[in-house]
């Protein structure tokens, strides 16, 4: 059915809400009319309202004075940092203190329908649709415009998210795969690698990915990093934040500096678990607010070498492309998507 058939086509259930509620911060988005996208994008930190009700209203109550429509919305998306089970009515974020009731926001707000997905679910259906500006490629092949088949995401923030999207047959749009591979187990490719990890699993039971490529888990392994390289001086101050271990490495500091460069193979070496897993063929995006901040470092890392060092397996990988995504608010148009592929007609 045409854009412009609007005599005949059903009801979408216009405005829409949008969101993409991740552990520090709250994006949310006001859908009009899906051909124009997402408009009115605003972002709330998690720790300045008391649950994800107090968040929306604070949008909403901003909106009008915004320019946005005084119409309250009929549909909704949220993209959500937490596993979604199913219908199960009650959500809770994995790094953050907010939790929902599915059934009660919905009221709450006045809601037609409400989607709750995955963040990476959401991310993943973002996907397809990414433009040339948001996207920065890797070294490697070009990523497809317009992309097709199986495509991937990684995404380092304040925790490790991971998804996929398949393409489906005859043009039906696209299927969203979402898991928890942040979770798995992180596997070593060296010696050092390999002593990196025993020394962290001294202090945790399970070393999966997530537990050292993320926001919360930079500070982790550049403990690791200053414990197996040697012993820090008495005057060193241990790094407590992401942040600081990015200041200090871009600033010269060799344990931060070598503490990066880790990081990055072991995120081009889980990337590339991530797409034999899935078959992400068509490409692997890597998403979060992380790897952006490291600027020109992650580019001349060792991330697409350990991406395609995969043994046997190496010239399947060589053909896959790998790109940063540059738009921290691409999540928004997959729950966009989402909403589409289930509007009614």
């Amino acid at each position: 059915m045409l854009r412009g058939d609007s005599a005949r086509r059903p009801d979408p259930g216009l405005p829409w809400l949008v969101a993409d509620i991740g552990g520090t911060n709250a994006r949310f988005g006001w859908v009009r009319d899906p051909a124009r996208g997402v408009e009115q994008v605003r972002r709330l930190a998690v720790t300045e309202h008391a649950d994800l009700g107090d968040a929306v209203q604070a949008y909403l109550t901003a909106l009008p004075r915004a320019g946005g429509a005084a119409a309250a919305p009929r549909r909704a998306a949220f993209a959500i940092a937490s596993p979604i089970d199913g219908d199960a009515d009650e959500v809770a974020l994995t790094n953050s203190p907010w939790r929902l009731s599915r059934r009660a926001l919905r009221a709450d707000l006045g809601l037609e329908s409400l989607l709750l997905l995955n963040d990476f679910e959401a991310l993943s259906l973002a996907l397809p649709r990414l433009r040339p500006a948001q996207l920065r490629p890797t070294a490697g092949p070009a990523w497809s415009q317009p992309a097709h088949g199986t495509l991937a995401v990684v995404g380092p923030g304040t925790g490790l998210g991971v998804g996929g999207v398949t393409e489906l047959p005859a043009g039906r749009g696209w299927l969203a795969l979402p898991g928890e591979g942040g979770h798995a187990t992180l596997a070593p490719t060296d010696d050092f690698e390999s002593a990196l990890l025993a020394w962290v699993r001294r202090q945790r039971p399970h070393v999966s990915a997530e537990r050292l490529l993320s926001g919360t888990g930079l500070p982790l392994l550049h403990a690791a990093v200053v414990a197996v390289v040697g012993a820090p001086s008495p005057a060193a101050t241990p790094l407590d934040s992401a942040a600081a271990v990015i200041t200090q490495a871009l600033a010269g500091d060799a344990d931060a500096g070598r503490t990066i460069d880790t990081f990055c193979a072991l995120l081009g070496s889980f990337s590339g678990n991530v797409a034999l897993t899935l078959g992400a063929r068509g490409g692997v995006a890597i998403g979060g607010g992380v790897v952006p901040r490291l600027g020109e470092r992650f580019f001349a890392s060792r991330f697409r070498e350990r991406f395609e060092a995969k043994g046997r397996f190496a010239p399947y990988l060589a053909a896959v492309p790998t790109a940063l995504i540059s738009d921290t608010l691409a999540a928004l148009d997959g729950a966009l998507l989402a909403l589409e592929q289930s509007a009614p007609g």
